[in-house]
């Protein structure tokens, strides 16, 4: 009898455990579609903006395809071409600054809408400003026509020289052209007889006073010998110089004795003259008789006499 033997089944092998580096392998790629796929997704729901940048940055791409991963670039904020990239200044002006410019403003328009002509009556300085500290910068003849602007400071007019604000002053210009006056053979002799002459009148001055204050009773005192007294030695400026001379005329006759002077300054010495509250001169010649400040009374306003200064 043959034995009967059980033939043992031969257990079939287990199929083993895929190892740590196979594992990796077949993992890194499932991770990448997931990935790719929830970026996907994210990006479709996301903004536009978002969207340029995952399919514009390689590097990032690079990174999910190779399973690296990387940080996502910053892309720097866009700056805008229509910008300016020049830092703001804020200029700020002090009280001085803005009334130069204002006035400088103001003077420029005054130039360009200048239309009313005037004439010199006198040869005049002309200033560039209306001030006391203005500087001379020319003389305008007499006779001579310009375009005034119509404005008017401490008695000076505005004018237009050469495109240039300049100031004369007012009272010596005309709205229509002077006109010249004929010589006659009475002109041409006091122009000959110029200062001389003598003093018949008994008028005199003291010893002791400047030699221009001689020449001038001498000249004044032959010429206008109803005049006969003359004032000079006093406790006050240059009469206590010696150098001053009160010649005691009034009206009309009075302007005659203070356009003779003034005519004969350079001769007589004369350094300037008051009258009829107006002073002449010779530093500023060209603006001819200016008007002065009240002082008060007919004597301290010099109407009852020419006031004469020499050097």
């Amino acid at each position: 009898m043959a034995n009967s033997s059980h033939k043992r089944d031969t257990n079939a092998r287990p199929t083993p455990f895929l190892s740590r580096r196979n594992a990796i392998k077949i993992a890194a790629p499932i991770a990448a579609f997931a990935t790719v796929a929830a970026v996907s997704v994210g990006v479709a729901t996301s903004s536009p903006e978002l969207k340029d940048v995952v399919a514009n940055d390689q590097s990032f791409t690079a990174s999910i395809d190779h399973g690296i991963p990387e940080t996502t670039p910053q892309r720097k904020k866009p700056v805008s071409r229509s910008s300016s990239r020049r830092p703001k200044v804020e200029v700020k002006l002090d009280g001085a600054t803005y009334a130069a410019r204002a006035e400088a403003a103001q003077t420029r328009k005054a130039v360009a809408g200048a239309d009313d002509k005037q004439w010199a009556l006198e040869d005049l300085n002309l200033w560039d400003g209306p001030t006391e500290k203005a500087k001379n910068v020319g003389l305008l003849k007499k006779g001579k026509a310009v375009v005034a602007t119509g404005r008017e400071r401490n008695g000076r007019a505005e004018i237009v020289v050469e495109d240039e604000s300049r100031w004369v002053t007012a009272e010596f210009l005309a709205d229509k052209k002077p006109v010249a006056k004929k010589k006659t053979a009475t002109d041409d002799a006091e122009a000959a007889s110029g200062t001389g002459g003598s003093c018949t009148n008994g008028s005199s001055v003291p010893s002791g006073v400047a030699p221009g204050v001689v020449k001038v009773h001498q000249a004044v005192c032959a010429r206008f010998p109803e005049i006969s007294t003359y004032g000079t030695f006093r406790g006050d400026g240059e009469h206590s110089e010696g150098r001053a001379v009160d010649i005691m005329i009034s009206g009309d006759a009075g302007w005659q004795v203070a356009e003779y002077v003034r005519a004969n300054a350079s001769a007589l010495g004369v350094e300037y003259a008051i009258y009829s509250q107006k002073i002449w001169s010779v530093d500023r010649g060209g603006e001819g008789w200016r008007s002065m400040e009240d002082r008060g009374s007919a004597t301290a306003n010099h109407f009852d006499h020419v006031h004469v200064t020499v050097y």
